[in-house]
């Protein structure tokens, strides 16, 4: 009998679409689900990849459809689901077999797993995958973790499937244990941050300007042609243009402002804070998704204070465009920020050059600069991407850019959380003589916490009064 060349279990949108991928670049592979008539139903609506595909409803044969040493996808919801599903697999697998977590995973379950399985004979690797339904089907971003030498099992095929950049695979083995799945939160963090800071451009269109839904579209349409060319900017153009069949009206205009999420920005966000690294603009698209949620709140503060006064900004486009790329430019910085730390604390030696590469096609955040994110990492000197030359000129560039339209939001009452950080970020990364000396005084009065003095080396204490009630 045929084997197939590596196996799949969860036929959601994503395992749908990635087995198609895999069969359409010529590999055999086969699927498993927990309902088997939704495996009867894919191999039904396989068409002309029908000879690459195969799949059972009964775990154990569809195991001895494989060929060894097997790689078996995990395409299920992130949680237990995934250990229930590892539960189940390992008695029917055997030394050499490796389990593949292909789901957005928390990194830590990643790590845990990892040492589950360590000594079992049976490897385990988290991979982030993005570019949603799209991407997993005609290529997307692959952000491997684990054993390196598990990694060989299933490379040629993950390799094949993966989005390509003039010609470059975007798929890398990034590091042991958790590596891939970590990658792929900053990852989802800096997407938060970079919708976010598109949406509070857009409310200063619509709000600040009083822009119509399809006037927006074509300024995002034309900024897709310059340095913000990016998939984000591209898709914005595109929804802002839509028209809702029933009512005739533009789409956006009847979608309900509240925003979801599935955790992985807020996992970034926790990351940072747990590493004391700053990445206020993820923290802000966060907090920014939250608040769109109480709608019903929202209502009743707008009765209470008054609404804001519509099309009262004065600002143009250019500067619209330079302060967005500005505050993207300080998303990315943050993130890599993030990764650089996290890479230290775990040993990863996560490749922050080839990190930027992979992310130039197929995912969600491609954009034209990570090229010059990529080159800024690979020369070996960037601590951040701030200080690196193509970065220190369009900052230089566009800063005042971001400093007027965050002012024009505050004046005209236009929440801008995130454009609003990356600006504070940018101010404080660049002041050499801070506030927070008076911080460090303030700890070392009310806890003794000590303080160091910029005249000579050492710690120290101040006698400060006693404050005691009498």
């Amino acid at each position: 009998m045929t084997q197939a060349d590596i196996g799949l279990i969860g036929l959601g949108v994503m395992g749908e679409n990635l087995a198609l991928n895999i069969a359409d670049n010529g590999y055999k592979v086969a699927v498993y689900n927990r309902t088997a008539s939704k495996v009867d139903a894919f191999l039904e609506s396989a068409g002309d990849l029908a000879g690459n595909v195969m799949g059972s409803g009964d775990l154990a044969a569809f195991v001895g459809m494989l060929k060894a040493p097997r790689s078996v996808i995990v395409m299920v919801k992130a949680g237990e689901p995934v250990d229930a599903v590892i539960a189940e697999l390992r008695p029917l697998l055997e030394k050499g077999d490796v389990i593949i977590d292909a789901g957005n995973a928390n990194y830590h379950d990643t790590v845990r797993r990892f040492a589950e399985l360590d000594g079992s004979g049976i490897g385990f690797l988290g991979i982030g995958v993005s570019g949603g339904e799209e991407g997993a089907r005609h290529g997307p971003s692959i952000m491997v973790g684990g054993s390196q030498a598990e990694w060989k099992n299933a490379e040629a095929v993950l390799t094949a499937i993966s989005a390509k950049f003039d010609g470059e695979p975007c798929c890398a083995y990034l590091g042991t244990g958790g590596a891939g799945h970590f990658v792929k939160t900053i990852h989802n963090g800096i997407e938060y941050a970079d919708m976010q800071m598109i949406a509070e451009i857009y409310g200063v269109m619509r709000d600040g300007l009083g822009m119509s839904a399809s006037e927006c579209a074509k300024v995002f349409n034309d900024w897709n042609a310059g340095p913000l060319d990016s998939y984000l900017i591209e898709i914005t153009g595109h929804v802002l243009d839509a028209v809702d069949e029933a009512s005739g009206q533009p789409l956006v205009d009847i979608i309900l402002d509240s925003a979801g999420q599935k955790g992985t920005g807020r996992w970034s966000a926790i990351e940072a804070l747990n590493m004391g690294v700053s990445a206020t603009t993820i923290e802000g698209a966060v907090a920014a998704r939250s608040i769109s949620s109480m709608k019903t709140e929202r209502i009743e503060g707008e009765k209470l204070y008054g609404a804001a006064a519509k099309g009262k900004a004065t600002i143009s486009l250019e500067t619209l465009e330079k302060a967005l790329l500005a505050g993207k430019i300080a998303a990315y910085a943050q993130g890599f920020a993030v990764m650089a730390k996290a890479s230290e604390e775990n040993g990863w030696n996560l490749p922050l050059d080839v990190i930027a590469k992979i992310w130039r096609a197929g995912c969600i955040i491609r954009s034209r600069f990570l090229d010059q994110i990529s080159q800024s990492f690979a020369s070996g000197t960037a601590a951040n991407l701030l200080t690196q030359p193509a970065f220190v000129e369009l900052m230089k560039e566009c800063n005042g850019a971001l400093r007027a339209v965050v002012a024009t939001c505050a004046v005209n009452e236009m929440p801008a959380p995130c454009l609003s950080s990356a600006l504070a970020y940018f101010d404080a990364y660049r002041q050499a003589n801070g506030t927070t000396n008076l911080t460090q005084g303030q700890r070392d009065f009310f806890g003794a916490h000590g303080f160091k003095r910029i005249d000579r080396e050492g710690d120290f204490h101040h006698k400060w009064p006693s404050l005691v009630a009498k």
